[in-house]
């Protein structure tokens, strides 16, 4: 199993670098919130900071390798997920919009991944009925975020859990 630990600032709103480390403690991903203009950043804040909502992932090297961000279109709010080291694009939608805490669901066109999102506790990427990955943040100083990987997950790719995780668990809709 890869695990993965970050600590996110408890501002939303943070833009600053923040790195994820492996479970040797070795620098895996950074990541950050990125708005493309000041314009969008300042109506961001208009709107609690969870308009204008798009995460970018890191390799340890500064090269983008995926990015997440929010899609607000006709009333249907859905996540543009991108894998540059695939060359692959997701889509990230609500399932049964109208519970209380919809699951979300992850596809590329050919492969679904279902998220089960949960506030407390691990929120868990399911794949062919089988977890493949679990994402949970306990409540510190910071969030302190834990990500876990199975090892015969299809998607091996940190990046995408954390790139998904952060616009589509952290923030949310």
């Amino acid at each position: 199993m890869n695990k993965y630990l970050y600590t996110q600032p408890l501002a939303i709103e943070t833009t600053s670098l923040i790195s994820v480390y492996n479970n040797e403690g070795i620098e895996a991903y950074k990541f950050q919130r990125y708005y493309s203009n000041k314009l969008k950043r300042f109506f961001d804040k208009l709107m609690d900071y969870r308009y204008f909502l798009q995460y970018n992932v890191y390799d340890t090297h500064g090269q983008i390798i995926f990015t997440c961000k929010k899609v607000s279109q006709k009333g249907r709010v859905y996540y543009e997920a991108t894998d540059y080291a695939e060359h692959r694009k997701y889509m990230v939608t609500y399932d049964k919009w109208k519970e209380l805490i919809p699951d979300l669901l992850i596809t590329d066109g050919n492969m679904q991944i279902k998220l089960d999102k949960e506030l407390e506790g691990w929120s868990r990427f399911i794949y062919n009925d089988k977890e493949i990955a679990r994402w949970k943040a306990d409540l510190s100083e910071g969030f302190l975020v834990q990500l876990e990987i199975e090892e015969d997950s299809p998607i091996q790719n940190g990046a995408f859990f954390i790139g998904i995780s952060q616009c589509a668990l952290f923030i949310g809709a």
